[in-house]
């Protein structure tokens, strides 16, 4: 049965990661389902969710609490907190005809509870999911085998920062967060990549539904036509959580040559940790978006960018090459692990402003084609029926 001949269908869509699922539902909501996102909201991003589970322990004395707290008992107050909202909510988690996990922690819970919550899932569900998007055990095993030639975790590899910051990733191979993934895979249907980056450490696994690239909801998001009449204006984007991870230090180096060399012809602007509604008008001006480097392929961030229109420096590997048929340098810039590299690439595109134009039209094509929301929940629709 094909996704637009399927009845009517409830469907609950569990955490938030760049307003995959927020999107994602209303393709699904579009083709006549009936949707509900429930998450913390991603973070200081403030995404946009129908249930938002509260996380008071953040910052200031509550932060300090949980830290005194979970020395003294090993109890953490946020999976405390969230396993009284969702016993709150329990009738949303009922009943569904289908349940999709944005990841293998989708409550931010310590394993026991989020146990707990996946178990209540599971029992009252009879088709549940899970979405490959963000870290999880399968991708971090397969980046700390090192069968990327680079990832999320070479910086790591290279000693940069401290582990904390590695400490979200890492989890996902400690002897909980493992035993957490043998609990989902053995109750899940299927899982479902939402590029290529997860869909590689997942070929050849049974379970495995294939990639369902990321939805955009281009009537959200208008296309800017290029304007070079002026300095040709590139925007840099930093989380400083994931300064390392994203390769924020290696685009700063690459600005620096950029700035030196062009001091006349260049704008360059740079934001930290700014919410998703601030940032995504921030760039609106800029021609080039810097977004990451680490990758193979695009996140969020990146196809946001590429639907405005934005030349975009982020994953845009060999292997996503093939997978769609394009040749290098045409719809995005693969941003490699090397600022002189990231600088040649600038100084390309600088030195041939046309080329700006043409990458920008194609950029937008290609978001069209391939990540449109309601062409994206067709095919999340096939692949739950297929697993059904």
């Amino acid at each position: 049965m094909t996704a637009k001949n399927l009845k009517k269908m409830k469907i609950l869509l569990v955490g938030e990661y760049n307003s995959s699922h927020k999107t994602l539902k209303d393709g699904l909501v579009a083709l006549g389902h009936e949707v509900t996102v429930v998450g913390l909201g991603d973070g200081f991003k403030k995404r946009m969710v129908d249930v938002n589970f509260e996380d008071k322990y953040t910052s200031g004395l509550p932060l300090f609490l949980k830290k005194v707290w979970f020395r003294l008992f090993k109890t953490d107050l946020t999976s405390l907190s969230i396993k009284k909202q969702f016993f709150r909510n329990k009738s949303i988690f009922e009943n569904n005809d289908i349940v999709q996990l944005i990841n293998e922690n989708s409550f931010q819970c310590l394993p026991p509870i989020e146990r707990d919550l996946l178990r209540y899932i599971f029992d009252h569900n009879p088709n549940v999911f899970l979405l490959s998007c963000g870290t999880d055990h399968l991708s971090v095993t397969y980046a700390m085998e090192k069968k990327f030639r680079y990832s999320i975790l070479t910086p790591y590899f290279e000693q940069k920062g401290n582990l904390k910051l590695y400490q979200p990733i890492l989890k996902y191979i400690t002897p909980p967060y493992k035993a957490l993934h043998q609990f989902i895979y053995s109750n899940i249907k299927g899982i479902i990549a939402s590029d290529l980056d997860y869909h590689i450490p997942l070929l050849g696994d049974p379970k495995y539904l294939g990639l369902a690239p990321n939805p955009i909801d281009l009537s959200e998001i208008a296309y800017i036509p290029m304007d070079i009449s002026d300095k040709i204006h590139i925007f840099h984007g930093i989380n400083r959580a994931n300064y390392y991870k994203k390769g924020n230090d290696l685009f700063e180096a690459a600005l620096a040559i950029i700035q030196k060399k062009y001091p006349e012809k260049v704008k360059i602007t740079t934001v930290v940790s700014v919410p998703y509604n601030e940032y995504i008008k921030a760039y609106d001006k800029a021609h080039i978006l810097l977004d990451q480097v680490y990758a193979y392929d695009q996140g969020f961030n990146a196809l946001e960018g590429m639907a405005k229109g934005k030349v975009v420096f982020t994953g845009a590997e060999q292997e996503w090459l093939d997978y769609h048929g394009l040749e290098a340098d045409t719809v995005a810039i693969n941003a490699l692990p090397d600022p002189e590299s990231i600088a040649e690439k600038l100084v390309w595109l600088i030195e041939n402003p046309e080329k700006i134009t043409e990458i920008s039209k194609n950029a937008r094509e290609f978001v069209t084609k391939y990540h449109d929301h309601k062409v994206s929940a067709k095919n999340y629709l096939d692949k739950w029926q297929s697993a059904i």
